[in-house]
């Protein structure tokens, strides 16, 4: 699992987080990571292929349709999305 060292942790904030830690009964180490967990994945938060599934849903795709999307992705190649 790869690891992440943050610098110069204003000194307030690093004694809010030792509190919150003792308060849930872990290090600070496991705090952050709760923390790190939460603020990237969101309870409630939609998945990108559980939302396509349900308009697939929706819109009552048949087999031989939800077929052409599958063989469209396969020998379709991606292009390079360019931001200038």
């Amino acid at each position: 699992m790869p690891s992440v060292t943050i610098n110069d942790v204003p000194d307030d904030v690093h004694h809010a987080i030792g509190e919150r830690a003792a308060q849930n009964g872990r290090s600070i180490e496991a705090e952050i990571r709760d923390i790190l967990e939460i603020a990237v994945k969101p309870e409630g938060r939609i998945k990108l292929g559980t939302y396509l599934a349900e308009i697939g849903q929706k819109l009552q795709l048949t087999e031989e349709e939800f077929a052409l999307f599958e063989s469209g992705s396969k020998n379709t190649p991606a292009r390079v999305t360019n931001f200038e």
